[in-house]
């Protein structure tokens, strides 16, 4: 609990922390945009914040708790400069789909190309987890149940319905009945009794997991391995902000009360990624700048969150980045640059082609 508070204090300063000790002689003035504090999109942000102005890159203006449907597309218009995503956004505003449907295809595409990325987060890996007290056997336990699996609206709860049905078996009205709610929501409908599992996006450690494991012992359970390996699964964990995720259970930190079900010691999921991203216009030496100050500070980053260890930061690898394939979205030149410079490897198919 220690963990939680130190980080939750940590998000409702940052912002303010970060601007007030910004350099006064910052080489620019910028604007991002993130979502709420408490997760790892966040974080990335959050300390590069703190770092550009402490490195004198710029100091940045950082607006959390925002819709990053209308952050992507801020960018995209040039009205801010940086924000946080999942890669599933710029690939709907590519096709102009879902929440940018109203904007066509055309448009969409038109702004979707003058998005770039500094570099990709891990915004959690979807399991199953339930209390003891509701006797879930697994995957194979959900018919009939009542399942928290996402809001209202988004990409959480499309993969949430995919991977059950995927695992499972079982579409969401016909096989199990889903509840949705708010992300704000979400701890306080998993502890009053109204759901009997859940499927989400988690971390290691997890937030809501951390919160909720005080009304009672949990179970979280991997995708088990024969489902996992099915040709079906390994499609969808292609799809657009997706990728794979295989860590040893031992590196699946959660808190005391919690156990992680697997039946072979390593824990698979589908990871939502994303990272925070930049207008195609940044000057070269600008996108460089920001991305070299995360790169040489990753460590810095890795300490300041429990999970932040098993968030993504660093892993560029393009499967596990969920770069290239139906992704639309490529690294900023001055990224690249930077990532290049600092010993990384970026694949060519991640690269922008100007």
């Amino acid at each position: 609990m220690k963990s939680l508070k130190k980080l939750a204090a940590f998000g409702a300063a940052m912002g303010l922390a970060a601007f007030l000790s910004a350099s006064a002689n910052a080489a620019e003035n910028l604007t991002a945009e993130t979502a709420s504090p408490g997760g790892s999109i966040h974080l990335s942000l959050a300390h590069l914040t703190e770092m550009a102005g402490k490195k004198g890159i710029a100091n940045i203006q950082l607006a959390d708790g925002q819709t990053l449907t209308n952050s992507v597309q801020n960018v995209a218009e040039g009205k801010t400069d940086i924000a946080g995503t999942p890669y599933i956004l710029p690939f709907l505003l590519d096709k102009g789909r879902g929440p940018y449907s109203k904007l066509g295809a055309e448009k969409g595409a038109e702004l979707a190309s003058n998005l770039r990325a500094l570099y990709p987060v891990t915004l959690g890996i979807f399991a199953l987890y339930a209390y003891d007290s509701n006797n879930i056997s697994g995957w194979d336990g959900l018919e009939g149940k009542t399942i928290l699996n996402g809001p209202p609206r988004g990409a959480a709860v499309t993969n949430a319905r995919a991977v059950i049905q995927l695992t499972a078996g079982l579409k969401e009205g016909e096989g199990y009945k889903g509840t949705q709610v708010n992300w704000g929501q979400a701890t306080k409908t998993i502890m009053d009794g109204s759901v009997e599992a859940v499927v989400l996006p988690v971390l290691f450690p997890d937030s809501r997991i951390t919160q909720a494991v005080s009304a009672g012992k949990m179970t979280v359970w991997s995708i088990p391995k024969d489902k996992w390996e099915t040709e079906a699964f390994q499609k969808y964990l292609r799809a657009p902000g997706s990728a794979p995720v295989e860590i040893p259970v031992a590196d699946a930190t959660m808190p005391e009360g919690v156990t992680i079900v697997s039946e072979d010691d390593t824990f698979r999921g589908l990871a939502t990624i994303g990272g925070d991203i930049v207008h195609k216009d940044m000057p070269f030496e600008l996108a460089k700048a920001l991305t070299k100050a995360h790169i040489d500070t990753l460590d810095e980053l890795k300490a300041k969150a429990p999970f932040a260890a098993q968030a993504g930061y660093g892993i560029v690898d393009t499967v596990r980045s969920g770069m290239c394939g139906p992704n639309p979205l490529k690294y900023h030149a001055g990224a690249v640059a930077a990532w290049e410079e600092a010993g990384y490897t970026i694949d060519d198919c991640a690269k922008p082609a100007s």
